[in-house]
């Protein structure tokens, strides 16, 4: 089943931000945009499974600036922030960063950003598509602590796929290969100043450059990466969907918050619901926003759950347009929020919400789609590399191997 290109235009006018890198873009020829965090987000440059290749094969750089920083600080930053979530951040050193949720009073995930800690009392929390500001804001406006939260003047990018650390090398010298997966450090490059996260969306080896002073030094950061990237076949993608779904990598607003649909109860799913659960640590002596409820549902169980499937039928080029129904006996028992073809699998992979008693390993699935029926079958998720054993690599070791 192929999927075209969207075909309607989107509009480029003043409402909508424009990243610090947006007038790249059309250089690069991007043929796409979504709009994610208020911003034009470039989606494709090239045809996605030519993307893809470019990935897995060699370095890519992506635009993320729709990850637009909240930044706490103040005497009481750690204090709020440890409120946010409910992962345990004594447990987050200065210098780390964690994958963590935000959850609502009733233990819905309301966004899943990647949290960096800059300082005993400096956090940012690049946030996916959510007004996770405003909510800080509110909490703070209510509370009795001494916080500050504004978003500051920084755009990331992304460096993504094996030769991105030759690459990180060439910009920033061996001492980069030192920062250990999901841990991060500062610098200056000719001027600019950066922080650099052993991060990113694609479970390969890779990094995220969030450029400080974004508005003024966005050209030069692109520009800067092109020149020393060129020797590494460095090529300009957009997120390449393909390969987050084969690392498990879930994406709010398709595979979390679920309420944009006619089969969602327009109810947050909860992050049991989702398979995270490891970012909730009930124990912790701490409070957060949605404690009880978590404890709740920890004991109660759920009846729904997001697995991973793989789906039978022509191969899923592009994007879905609408979710795809699971079905049983003429009924919609629940919805597949992302698939697609997976090149190297050579097998439509996704993830689907279904009933919890369909949600064990091998349950056989009815999806429906443009073209009819297709059979789907429950597996494990990531669908490559589980352990992610390749984003997580002793960077230098490979190095010292290699010379």
């Amino acid at each position: 089943m192929g999927i075209p290109y969207d075909v309607p235009k989107i509009h480029m006018y003043t409402r909508i931000r424009k990243s610090p890198y947006f007038y790249a873009h059309k250089r690069h020829g991007v043929q796409s945009y979504s709009v994610c965090n208020r911003m034009y987000h470039p989606r494709h440059y090239d045809d996605p499974i030519a993307e893809y290749w470019k990935l897995v094969n060699d370095v890519t750089l992506w635009d993320v600036a729709v990850e637009r920083q909240v930044d706490i600080t103040g005497p009481d930053a750690f204090e709020f922030t440890n409120m946010l979530t409910p992962r345990d951040l004594t447990k987050c050193e200065v210098g780390q960063c964690k994958f963590a949720l935000n959850t609502d009073i009733d233990g819905g995930i309301i966004n899943n950003p990647v949290l960096l800690r800059l300082g005993e009392n400096h956090f940012w929390l690049s946030v996916a598509d959510g007004d996770v500001l405003l909510w800080a804001k509110g909490i703070a406006g209510v509370s009795d602590m001494d916080v500050q939260i504004r978003e500051p003047d920084v755009a990331p990018v992304q460096i993504q796929g094996p030769k991105s650390r030759d690459l990180m090398v060439d910009l920033f010298g061996d001492e980069i290969l030192d920062i250990r997966y999901y841990w991060m450090a500062e610098y200056r490059l000719d001027g600019m100043d950066v922080v650099v996260s052993r991060t990113g969306y694609s479970g390969e080896v890779g990094y995220e450059i969030y450029l400080k002073n974004a508005s003024r030094d966005g050209m030069k950061l692109w520009n800067k990466l092109l020149e020393v990237g060129k020797p590494h076949n460095l090529a300009v993608i957009g997120p390449c969907q393909i390969r987050r779904v084969e690392a498990g990598i879930l994406s709010y607003g398709s595979d979390i918050a679920l309420d944009n649909n006619s089969f969602s109860d327009y109810g947050f799913l909860n992050p049991y619901e989702v398979g995270l659960e490891y970012t909730v640590d009930l124990d912790q002596e701490a409070d957060f926003i949605g404690k009880e409820a978590l404890k709740r549902i920890a004991a109660e169980g759920v009846k729904r759950k997001v697995v991973g499937v793989e789906i039978g039928g022509d191969p899923i080029i592009g994007y879905i347009e609408d979710y795809l129904p699971v079905v049983q006996d003429g009924e919609q028992i629940g919805q597949v929020s992302s698939a697609f073809y997976s090149p190297r699998l050579k097998k439509n992979i996704g993830f689907a919400l279904v009933p919890i008693e369909y949600a064990d390993l091998g349950t056989e699935l009815t999806v429906g789609t443009d073209i009819g029926e297709a059979v789907a079958r429950v597996v494990e998720k990531p669908f490559i590399d589980p352990k992610k054993e390749t984003p997580k690599a002793d960077l230098r070791k490979t190095l010292e191997s290699i010379g």
